[in-house]
């Protein structure tokens, strides 16, 4: 563009074209040579000269037209090479697409008598259960200076009692000890495997892996690389994770302790037989040694003490040391992930009645509000996606005529209960000695249930040093 000429044939360099509307005049800057629009609203020349269109890998955001090659080698959503560890749906649970429930109507639709039966069901199968659980409220030492932190606000403040509560279940079942790896699932920032390490501080062989399935900002991990533990992010879903293929763990080969502060749904039941299932099942196969060769002779008698041999080295280790998991969001559960379908089973239920069961679930902590904010349940999910329609609920007039709100309350927790406990099951009928505790006082957090398991005596697996 040409510069505006002068008496004395000199010129000026051209303003920038764009109009200030506030001001009733142009732009005062000079823009760069060959450009009608100066820095700051550079912007609007490229906007009328080039075309912006949806990124063909991800719609949600756009790029250049002209630039559309080079940003689909960089861009977040592309297609990445799969990590060792990956192994399609290794722990996704149900196969039989048979079983696979069907879309069922909303809770709302449900004429009186229909919802009256559902919730019969739903007593007669909770019939036995304990129904008021134990409280285990700790604290560990390794939290003491943060919780006594005036700069913390109330926020950090509930997370850290409840962090410390976990760590003081954890001591209480002796898994802060050396010669562990540490799985946080669902890690987020990775706050909780922090506070392991700094409750671990003078011990050595120790390694922390962070599985997380969203790429994650401000996280803690930086402040250990100056220390002996070993933190490696694993960004995986618990779905395809095979913590045997994962190369610090192939290598080391220590006893694991899952562990997991609010583990949304079905996260947890993905994290359970990941631990118990596809990891314990193929550390079993490992351990186990082809018969040495004797003679004719002695083919019964051998056969016989190699038989009896796998059974005792089998009941001697346990490669799970234990699982510490903090639950949440029950109403996010599937009965294609769930372990506790057996369980389900045996008390007459199917998955028609557990998904029922697990949306009514969230009557615990929603009361009889039209919408919940994400106030006391929503922001303890870490690591999860935090979404306002997450524990939205609208209640029909059926649902609210026929129930008061305690009423309410008592049929969520007990949809809860029911669900944890086809769980606890689960891992019972594995060789663990699994229970649910309130591991925090309601008022820090609605979901204040903490579920944990350690082997049976006879399977605890020795320290490594």
């Amino acid at each position: 563009m040409a510069g505006l000429q002068l008496g004395s044939g000199a010129s000026v360099p051209a303003r920038c074209a764009y109009f200030v509307e506030r001001k009733k005049r142009f732009c005062k800057m000079i823009p760069a040579p060959g450009r009608r629009f100066c820095g700051e609203h550079g912007q609007q020349e490229e906007e009328n000269y080039r075309k912006r269109i949806p990124c063909p890998l991800d719609p949600k955001h756009t790029v250049y037209e002209d630039q559309l090659q080079k940003h689909l080698k960089k861009c977040n959503s592309r297609e990445k090479p799969k990590p060792v560890y990956f192994v399609q749906d290794i722990n996704a649970g149900l196969k039989d697409v048979a079983e696979i429930p069907e879309k069922q109507v909303p809770i709302s639709s449900l004429s009186k008598e229909e919802l009256e039966n559902l919730i019969v069901r739903l007593k007669k199968a909770s019939n036995g259960l304990e129904l008021r659980l134990k409280e285990q409220i700790l604290s560990h030492q390794a939290l003491q200076e943060a919780l006594n932190d005036p700069k913390n606000g109330e926020s950090a403040f509930k997370h850290l009692k409840q962090q410390a509560s976990i760590l003081g279940n954890m001591e209480k079942l002796h898994l802060l000890v050396p010669g562990r790896c540490f799985v946080e699932f669902g890690a987020g920032r990775g706050k909780l495997s922090h506070w392991v390490d700094v409750a671990l501080q003078n011990v050595e062989n120790v390694q922390f892996l962070l599985v997380e399935r969203a790429t994650t900002r401000f996280k803690v991990d930086g402040k250990h690389k100056r220390r002996d533990s070993i933190f490696e992010r694993l960004q995986v879903d618990i779905q395809h994770l095979c913590l045997n293929k994962v190369p610090v763990l192939e290598k080391t080969k220590l006893p694991v302790v899952g562990i997991g502060k609010h583990l949304c749904g079905a996260a947890t039941d993905l994290a359970l037989r990941c631990l118990v299932e596809s990891y314990t099942t193929c550390c079993d196969g490992e351990n186990e040694e082809p018969a040495p060769k004797r003679s004719r002779t002695d083919k019964t008698e051998v056969a016989f003490n190699s038989s009896a041999d796998n059974e005792s080295n089998k009941e001697e280790r346990k490669p799970v040391a234990g699982i510490v998991i903090a639950l949440c969001c029950h109403h996010k559960c599937d009965w294609t992930h769930y372990v506790g379908r057996e369980f389900f089973k045996s008390v007459g239920l199917g998955p028609g009645e557990f998904n029922y069961f697990q949306r009514m679930s969230s009557w615990a902590t929603c009361g009889m509000r039209e919408t919940t904010t994400k106030a006391s349940t929503n922001e303890e999910c870490e690591g999860q996606t935090n979404d306002t329609e997450e524990h939205e609920q609208t209640f029909s007039k059926t649902e609210s005529g026929i129930l008061t709100v305690e009423e309410r309350k008592e049929i969520g927790h007990l949809c809860k209960l029911l669900i944890d406990h086809g769980r606890i099951e689960y891992l019972q009928q594995r060789g663990y000695k699994a229970a649910l505790q309130y591991y925090t006082e309601s008022a820090v957090s609605l979901e204040n249930v903490l579920l944990t398991a350690v082997p049976s005596p006879s399977l605890i697996p020795e320290p490594t040093t």
